[in-house]
């Protein structure tokens, strides 16, 4: 297999993991990458140190005081830069997302094309950084509001994403003024580092001080490090619900604020008058793309009982044509998961599956053979099932699809909003009452809600995030940027006197 792309992003078989923007850090202890696409060892990166973290976040507060002070638009000028950098190495970037995550190459090169929409995204953003201006109750008074940065921002990442979400976070978090500190899932810590690497050169030639942009690397202890911090005023964290209870938790009692992306369980409702082409193709990428691994993956089939019959046959059908194997070759439609935990994870849900009373319609299973010698390829798979069984309300990141019948709008949207997640969410229909009344106060209980297209795969323009146990935060587009900065009201007196407020006299 051709690895010339590990080269061409600067990456050698040791790689430093914790970063002050310019320099790297190295310690005694590693994280090893293999590849679930072969088992393949890729690479080393070094664990950031207690020693190491404090000398990152000491460059980081440093680089605030003048990162914050450049104008707006200056700072969307570096990160303008850092998207043609991204251009220039789409095609090495998206193959090691795509070997050392294991998405498929089409989707590796589809995220990194998401950094590079967020950087122009953020390019413009900053010179649109708007407050309000109000009229004052009080005579010759000016009141305005004004946003200020927040200072240093960390970002904890997934692996499922391993280069995407740090940038919608990233990029918007520095046109608003702040530094980031990125501590990367450890289950895809090359790409991080590739990252920061592109990162270096445009800080680099810009004459940007250190601290501006940095990377630290490990498991969850050094991500507790960022949690406890009382120098990092916002956590913007992505992972399980598990985990996000925690950071939560934790940012929370030091009266923090954090940025919530976790669990999703996404349904799509397939009415009657659905147009069954469209659904398929909308079903079948949201369920298998990424093996299952997207917090948007469709995980619920809500089906019509008088369209059941006919969308179950033509899915065991797709199913069937469905090619599973390496996702650099790009005729493969499914490559691995992450890890054998979550194969063992996946064979855990299917043995739950059936002890709940379930229906396999696609068997699953461990792929084994020629090309499958990393033990990370399962068998996407059908469960033919009831809306009230525990495993359906579950979160499996593994492509295991539900489906389950429904007799009316009131019944499917019941059976959808009866999870514990609230992410992404999708309806079927050519009828405008269906789509209108999903979208409706009665409706999705969703942070994204879609009408004739799937759960999975969201525009950057758009601000990405879902409610319940996904968090509730928002990340990316739309006015997302205001997470990243604090408001500030302004009252200017300009007369001769000084009236209070409220009419209240206080006459000495």
């Amino acid at each position: 297999m051709d690895l010339s792309f590990i080269k061409t992003l600067g990456l050698k078989p040791e790689n430093a993991g914790t970063s002050t923007g310019q320099k790297y850090l190295v310690s005694d202890e590693y994280i090893t990458s293999h590849s679930p696409v072969d088992g393949r060892e890729i690479g080393r990166v070094s664990i950031t140190t207690r020693e190491q973290y404090e000398q990152v976040m000491e460059q980081a507060e440093k680089a605030f005081i003048n990162w914050r002070m450049m104008p707006a638009p200056q700072r969307g000028e570096i990160v303008r830069q850092y998207g043609n950098a991204l251009r220039e190495n789409k095609d090495a970037l998206g193959r090691l997302v795509s070997y050392e995550m294991g998405k498929s190459l089409q989707e590796g090169w589809g995220e990194v094309q998401e950094m590079i929409d967020i950087c122009d995204f953020a390019v413009g953003l900053s010179r649109q950084l708007y407050g309000l201006t109000m009229h004052s109750e009080r005579p010759r008074h000016r009141m305005y509001e004004q946003w200020h940065p927040l200072g240093i921002v960390g970002i904890i990442s997934a692996f499922n994403f391993p280069v995407a979400v740090w940038s919608w976070n990233s990029m918007i978090a520095m046109v608003c003024g702040n530094v980031c500190v990125w501590k990367p899932s450890e289950k895809s810590p090359l790409c991080s580092v590739a990252c920061q690497n592109l990162m270096q050169n445009v800080l680099k030639d810009n004459g940007i001080e250190e601290g501006v942009v940095n990377l630290i690397n490990g498991d969850y202890r050094v991500g507790e490090y960022m949690t406890k911090d009382n120098r990092v005023p916002l956590v913007s964290a992505t992972g399980s619900t598990r985990m996000g209870k925690i950071v939560g938790a934790e940012v929370a009692s030091r009266l923090g604020k954090t940025i919530l992306e976790l669990g999703g369980n996404n349904a799509i409702i397939i009415t009657p008058s659905a147009d069954m082409e469209v659904v398929l193709t909308g079903a079948l990428f949201g369920a298998v793309g990424t093996a299952g691994q997207r917090c948007t993956s469709t995980r619920r089939l809500i089906i019509h009982d008088s369209v059941y019959d006919e969308m179950k046959e033509k899915l065991v059908s797709a199913y069937g044509q469905l090619k599973i194997g390496n996702p650099l070759d790009e005729t493969n439609h499914v490559g691995p998961v992450i890890d054998k935990d979550s194969v063992n994870t996946y064979l855990d849900a299917l043995k739950a599956i059936e002890n709940q009373g379930g229906k396999l319609l696609v068997e699953g299973g461990v792929l084994e053979g020629e090309g499958y010698e990393s033990g990370c390829y399962v068998k996407p798979c059908i469960a033919e099932v009831t809306p009230n069984m525990d495993i359906v309300k579950t979160e499996t990141f593994a492509p295991i699809l539900y489906i389950m019948k429904y007799s009316d709008l009131t019944e499917a949207l019941s059976i959808h909003n009866n999870v514990p997640q609230g992410l992404s969410s999708a309806i079927m229909t050519d009828s405008m009452r269906e789509a209108e009344r999903f979208l409706s106060h009665e409706g999705s209980d969703c942070g994204i809600a879609n009408v004739n297209i799937g759960t999975s795969g969201a525009e950057i323009g758009g601000a990405f995030g879902g409610e319940k146990e996904t968090g509730g935060g928002r990340e990316s587009g739309s006015d997302s940027w205001k997470a990243y900065m604090r408001r500030q009201t302004n009252t200017i007196n300009w007369s001769e006197e000084l009236p209070l407020a409220q009419g209240i006299k206080f006459d000495l």
